[in-house]
């Protein structure tokens, strides 16, 4: 039997291990670490995955770091474009560009010759008294501010070319060509009107852009102003006036109208005064009541001692009868019992009492409207409420406005507001889309 020759191959020779490169700073790797080395003492190859876990590790750590500079380049890029570069524009603006502007203040008030009247509506602002100067104070802060008092100091100042001087910077001057309603809107904010009720004063603060022109602006508000309260004022005196001459002329005409019926009642009746013809006649019948009586007396006695065929005695008796007649004729005239006359004095004198009561209440109405009149007069030839300027305008020294400093300031407290909430906004939705 032939011999059985070992048929496993020979181990090959082991090759030198290739010198290590010189690394002066080798970081140990401790997945390599646990692996085996390979024979023959060559370099040990990690897996192709676990080469790829170990890079994606990495990719993973690195990703949160770009994020977070990716995050702050954004904030940094908003913050230039909506606080930075805003309020850069606003400095250069109010610092470089922005004109002066001068404020000319007065101070007024109202004072008036009527006492106070109560009105029962203000009980309910914690001021029940007012007077007609309050009242006026407040139509003049209105009239300040409303297109009528730019209407009268435009015809004086021209107020389009005055709040459009070459001096003034295209933000703060009135832009032209500018119709009625831009110059009031604009008007409404260079002048500041103020009614204070606990003093009853009127602060009045004007703006311009030059020292004199503040005061000339100030000075038209003043007399426009004054113009208005005489205007009021005499308005109300005229037609106070009015009212008291038609009054007047209504009560002329009223006994006018009862003079002359009582003058046609004369012509009709025949009776001047038919309360005096009353009164005569009623005399007269009182005097024939008496020779009545007297005669009848006589009568008696001549019968006691006479016949009655005698001649007296007859006379007597004759002049009985006729007094007697006499006597029914004027009370027939006097009055009617029968109320089938109308020419008696007691209808005539009804009649004309009547129309003398409407005389005494005409001529009463009369004089109260002539009275009416005199004090409507009096009242018009004094001034009711008239302009008392403790504090004239005067001439200004240094612009108050712009307020460069505060102005600034709130356009960078605005913008870095409108940053942050945009920030946190951002940041909010952020998380929600994580």
């Amino acid at each position: 039997m032939p011999p059985v020759h070992d048929q496993t191959p020979a181990a090959a020779p082991l090759s030198p291990v290739p010198p290590a490169r010189e690394n002066p700073v080798a970081m140990p790797n401790p997945a390599a670490a646990a692996l085996p080395a390979r024979a023959g003492g060559g370099p040990v190859r990690l897996p192709a995955i676990q080469e790829r876990g170990v890079s994606g590790v990495a990719g993973r750590a690195a990703a949160p770091a770009a994020g977070i500079r990716d995050w702050l380049s954004l904030r940094l890029l908003s913050f230039i474009a909506i606080v930075a570069i805003p309020t850069g524009v606003a400095a250069s603006y109010f610092f470089a560009v922005a004109t002066d502007q001068y404020v000319a203040e007065f101070r007024f008030t109202l004072s008036s010759a009527d006492a106070p009247r109560f009105d029962p509506m203000s009980l309910l602002t914690g001021s029940p008294v007012q007077s007609a100067a309050a009242l006026e104070s407040q139509i003049l802060v209105q009239y300040i501010t409303s297109r009528a008092i730019v209407d009268r100091i435009d015809a004086a100042l021209d107020l389009r070319r005055f709040f459009s001087p070459p001096q003034a910077d295209w933000w703060s001057r009135l832009p032209q060509p500018a119709s009625i309603e831009e110059l009031v809107r604009y008007w409404k904010g260079q002048v500041d009107p103020y009614y204070d009720p606990a003093n009853g004063t009127v602060t009045v603060r004007v703006r311009a852009f030059e020292p004199a022109g503040a005061l000339r602006l100030a000075e038209a508000v003043v007399a426009a102003c004054e113009k208005l309260v005489n205007e009021l004022s005499l308005r109300a005196r005229q037609d106070a006036l009015h009212h008291a001459r038609a009054e007047l002329a209504q009560a002329e005409a009223r006994l006018k109208s009862v003079l002359g019926e009582i003058r046609a009642f004369r012509d009709r009746e025949g009776l001047i005064d038919p309360a005096k013809a009353a009164e005569a006649t009623g005399l007269l019948e009182t005097r024939l009541r008496d020779e009545l009586i007297k005669a009848k007396a006589e009568l008696a006695t001549l019968k006691t001692y006479m016949r009655d065929d005698a001649p007296s005695i007859r006379v007597l008796t004759a002049r009985i009868r006729a007094l007697e007649t006499q006597r029914r004729s004027l009370a027939r005239e006097m009055t009617d019992p029968d109320k089938s006359r109308s020419d008696t004095l007691s209808r005539a004198l009804g009649a004309y009492e009547q129309l003398e009561s409407a005389r005494k209440f005409a001529e009463a109405a009369y004089q109260l409207a002539l009275r009416g009149v005199d004090q409507a007069r009096a009242n018009a030839d004094r001034q009711r409420v008239f302009i008392a300027s403790f504090v004239p305008p005067s001439q200004p020294e240094e612009p108050l406005y712009p307020r460069r400093s505060r102005s600034l300031g709130t356009v960078a407290l605005i913008a870095f507001a409108f940053w942050g909430i945009g920030g946190l906004a951002a940041q909010s939705l952020r998380d929600h889309l994580a």
